[in-house]
């Protein structure tokens, strides 16, 4: 499974959504240097009131792109960044890869795959109606989050748009994502 990265983001401060940038560096063990959410501890607020000594499984939040476009389709425009995430990719099926999947993103920084990204009210905030579009439940009450993946850096490396991003599947049996 390959692609390519579509944009970057990063904020050092905490908004909803993060401005493209023309490359970000993700540091080892960290997450994106000068993003609010980088630190070996968590960063997220709703995790910092729960317990701020718990390790940051979410230090890079990817989206795929064809999201984006899926969204646009049902009439929520969204562009990269927008909704928080630091790395947009296309061409990999983001939602699909399992707990511990490596992403090699440019010549050199590694992402390990930890769970999906689940997504709060805030994205209503944003463009009412837009939560109902990436959460939802199928038929049978399975709950499907699509807002992204999260991971923790686990080699750095500069990032920039057009860059290569490739997938390394950890040993079987495969353990399919959660939220985190």
């Amino acid at each position: 499974m390959t692609g390519n990265v579509v944009a970057v983001s990063s904020n050092g401060a905490y908004s909803f959504t993060k401005p493209n940038r023309p490359g970000i560096r993700l540091l080892a063990g960290l997450g994106v240097e000068g993003d609010v959410h980088a630190g070996a501890t968590v960063k997220h607020r709703s995790r910092v009131r729960q317990d701020p000594s718990q390790p940051n499984l979410r230090q890079v939040h990817l989206m795929h792109a064809e999201l984006f476009e899926e969204l646009a389709a049902a009439g929520f425009p969204v562009e990269p960044g927008q909704l928080g995430e630091n790395v947009t990719t296309r061409g990999v099926d983001l939602l699909a890869l399992p707990v511990g999947a490596l992403l090699h993103l440019g010549a050199e920084a590694v992402v390990e795959v930890t769970g999906l990204r689940n997504p709060c009210a805030q994205i209503d905030d944003f463009r009412p109606g837009l939560l109902k579009q990436v959460v939802h439940r199928t038929d049978d009450g399975t709950l499907v989050r699509r807002a992204g993946i999260m991971g923790v850096v686990r080699s750095g490396g500069e990032i920039r748009p057009g860059d290569a991003v490739s997938v390394t599947l950890p040993p079987a049996p495969h353990r399919p994502l959660d939220r985190v």
